[in-house]
Parts: structure tokens; sequence; C-alpha cells
């Protein structure tokens, strides 16, 4: 039995590694995701997801999904690339949609005589910019890549819930729901947790191998240091949505 973690922050290139490496060391009969994020890049979700399902078809290994706080948005994302999906009942599940937040500074920089220069070749290529003021055919060009990208995502979300979705309810808006709610609606396959459901499954014998990512001490001490604390500070923002 291999299992991962999947936290917030990911990125395709530092996991496909681990994920190679779960499916391929030891012939393992299962592999189960720990799911802990509340989103981030759909690129790197969708990459991560459908690296998961080749391996996974190619491998005839089946995959399971444990979802602990939220696996909400590009979270949700990853975990329907598991055959079966498992939450505890305080876990947060869905936000099946697509945002874009910043702020605005342009009043604030005036008022302190602040002068903003841009200069472009191409109009288009100073967009939504935070210190000038906001204008309507921007955000109408913002909204006209967020719609192919929800619909890309639902896509995905009825490719491998299929028929356990509640077609009833509405799934898509970027609502989410606890743990027992969603497996209500077809968002998850029921409540459990990951070492009692694979004994379950596979008998009390299973071996677990674990995989996850591992720092050294210098990489901790130096540079990245500082980038892990920008990408934690931006996923506790992600997490405060959800109110956790």
């Amino acid at each position: 039995m291999a299992g991962g973690r999947l936290d917030g922050g990911m990125n395709d290139a530092a996991l496909a590694p681990l994920i190679e490496r779960a499916f391929s060391k030891g012939r393992p009969k299962a592999v189960a995701l720990q799911i802990n994020s509340p989103g981030g890049s759909p690129a790197q979700s969708s990459l991560i997801a459908a690296r998961i399902r080749r391996l996974a078809e190619e491998k005839r290994i089946p995959v399971h999904a444990f979802v602990e706080d939220v696996a909400a948005s590009g979270g949700y994302w990853l975990a329907t690339a598991a055959d079966h999906i498992w939450a505890d009942e305080t876990s947060i599940l869905g936000s099946i949609g697509v945002i874009s937040s910043s702020f605005g500074f342009a009043d604030f920089i005036a008022r302190h005589g602040i002068e903003r220069r841009v200069h472009t070749a191409g109009k288009s290529k100073s967009f939504l910019d935070p210190f000038l003021p906001e204008r309507p055919e921007e955000v109408e060009r913002l909204k006209a890549l967020h719609g192919p990208l929800h619909e890309i995502f639902i896509g995905q979300v009825r490719a491998r819930r299929g028929a356990k979705l509640d077609t009833a309810e509405e799934l898509f808006d970027g609502s989410f729901w606890l743990g027992a709610r969603s497996v209500q609606l077809g968002l998850a396959d029921g409540i459990a947790h990951l070492v009692p459901k694979m004994k379950e499954t596979y008998g009390e014998k299973v071996r677990f191998r674990t995989y996850g990512p591992r720092r050294g001490l210098l990489r901790r001490l130096g540079a990245e240091a500082l980038a892990g604390a920008a990408a934690e500070a931006k996923e506790r923002a992600l997490m405060a949505r959800f109110g956790l």
C-alpha cells in the first residue's frame, strides 16, 4: 500500500517523482492520497490529477483519496483523480468554481503623491494593474477566462463522479459542504479514515509505505524557507475562506 500527502501550494514538477514512485515501488495493491488543500493553480491541479489517472490506468492500481480538513476548489479537483473519495465528518469538500482576487491601490497612491508609470508594447499587456483604476473591459476579459476554466472543472467532476452526483442539487456554483453532506451529494463515497479503511478493504496485514517531500536542513534555513513562509501565508488565507 503506497500513500502520499497532497497539500496546498503543490506543483506537478515537484510531486511527479513521488507520485511515480508510489505507483511503481514494491508493486502496491493500492495508492492512498491524503488531501488537505484549499485550492491553487487550476493548471497544476489538472496536471497532477492527470498524472495520477495515467499511472492508475497503466498499472491497474486503485486509488483512494482521504480528505483531511479540506479538499476544495483545486483540492477537490485532485480528489477526483481517485477511484474512491473518503472524508471525515468535519471535512470540507466542494467549492467547484473559479476565483481571482486582488487589491486596488489607485486611490491610495494618489493620496500619497505617488505616480504610477507603465509603458508597454501591446495595449493589453498591462492587465488589471492594481495601481491603476479598474477598467470594465478588463474585468470582462477576466470573466471570459473564468467561464471556460469553470466548464473544464465541471467536466472533470462529471467525468470522474458520473452517476454518483446528485443532479437535483446545484453542485457547481462554488458552494462547499461538510463530509456527510458531501457523501449525500455524491462528491464523496463515504466517511472513513485512511488506516482503518485500507485495512478493511485490503486486510488487517496491509503494510503502508509513505511518500512525501523531504527538505534538508540547509534548504529549510535558506531562501526556500522564505518562499515556504510566503506559500504558507497564502494557504492560510485560502483556508480562511472556509473558516479554517
